[in-house]
């Protein structure tokens, strides 16, 4: 019965394979990483029309107590202050 369901519904295979609908760790708010992580804020970006990526942006550990109280605007212009910044991409589970 497992390959007709997944022949009439293609999008439960998509479910299973990928497990996009679940966001572990459980009632975490991933949009406030503040409490979370150190010294890290979450962006919004616009891709393309339509297209938002949410981001975290971490400031490293030696200017943690800089990054301290600091709001949105510090944090961006951090990103261009020419050190190197270090992208990862965490996979398919939906969340950050």
């Amino acid at each position: 019965s497992v390959p007709f369901l997944i022949r009439l519904f293609p999008s439960v295979l998509t479910k299973f394979v990928y497990l996009n609908f679940l966001s572990f760790p459980f009632f975490v708010d991933f949009r406030r990483p503040e409490l979370l992580v150190n010294n890290t804020i979450s962006l919004y970006l616009t891709t393309e029309p339509g297209v938002t990526v949410g981001i975290w942006h971490t400031v490293p550990g030696s200017r943690g107590a800089e990054a301290q109280g600091k709001d949105q605007r510090w944090y961006e212009e951090a990103l261009a202050d020419g050190h190197p910044v270090i992208i990862y991409l965490h996979g398919n589970g939906g969340t950050r």
